[in-house]
């Protein structure tokens, strides 16, 4: 699937040529950046591994004469932040894709308590810092700005087995759809994409083995495509299905629901 021209044209006069997408290296980070990159787009990309990000960089050139600017940072460190923020200062940063993050799961009293932390600094905290640094910034540019922030289908009610990862995706759905008003006359559009399940080494790392699951290919144009026109998205039928066949279930029975799926997707660490 490709960005259609009409949108590529919405966008680049809206919010000019160059995007950022944090946490590029997989996923659906990788997918946005291929698609941006596959339309024309100039991209700062970042992520924890130099090997994987110079080779996305490459990528993107080889394939699609996209210029891309590759910049190595653990986001959940406060000076790779910076570092970050100070190197792409100069640049007129029209779409701003805060992706860049990873979930934990299993019953929260057998978690890793330095783990736990270190999620909550990069889903939370990097975000925050991250979206008021842009907020100011697109404010004084001369074209509009979007800020587009990774929510998740687990964000709208609590999710036992996942207890910590779903209340920082909660943050972060709440926090995304309260500047998407706030923000609207500074003339920022703000965007939540909520996916479900996603194939991608998200999984790996959160150890979680997911029976269904969503390919990034399959939501990376629809979120492209929903900025600048919705407040919230949910990429992917599977996600559409599952957030919709809980919409009319009370949030008590959402939590009980939502606490047995994800039992599935984490009964192998049951010893």
């Amino acid at each position: 699937m490709k960005i259609s021209q009409k949108t590529i044209k919405r966008l680049r006069k809206n919010y000019g040529e160059w995007v950022l997408i944090t946490g590029a290296t997989s996923g659906i980070g990788r997918e946005l950046a291929i698609k941006f990159g596959e339309a024309g787009f100039k991209l700062v990309i970042t992520g924890r591994r130099e090997k994987q990000l110079k080779k996305l960089s490459t990528q993107l050139f080889d394939d699609y004469g996209t210029e891309s600017i590759p910049i190595q940072g653990d986001l959940s460190n406060r000076k790779d932040i910076d570092t970050l923020l100070r190197e792409i200062d100069h640049l007129k940063i029209g779409i701003a894709i805060l992706n860049a993050g990873f979930g934990t799961s299993g019953k929260f009293i057998n978690s890793d308590i330095e783990q736990e932390m270190n999620m909550l600094e990069l889903n939370c905290k990097t975000v925050l810092i991250m979206a008021h640094y842009f907020a100011n910034k697109m404010k004084k540019q001369s074209k509009k700005g979007a800020i587009v922030f990774l929510s998740s289908m687990v964000a709208f009610q609590g999710v036992p087995n996942a207890a910590n990862y779903a209340a920082t995706k909660a943050y972060v759905q709440s926090l995304s759809e309260a500047l998407a008003l706030e923000l609207k006359n500074e003339g920022i559009d703000v965007l939540a994409a909520a996916p479900g399940p996603v194939a991608s080494g998200f999984a790996d790392r959160a150890n979680m083995k997911m029976d269904m699951s969503l390919r990034s290919e399959d939501i990376g144009v629809p979120i492209i495509q929903a900025i600048g026109r919705k407040s919230t998205i949910l990429p992917g039928i599977l996600t559409k299905v599952l957030v919709y066949n809980l919409r009319m279930t009370p949030r008590w029975g959402k939590i009980r629901i939502m606490g047995k799926v994800m039992g599935g997707f984490t009964k192998h660490q049951i010893n």
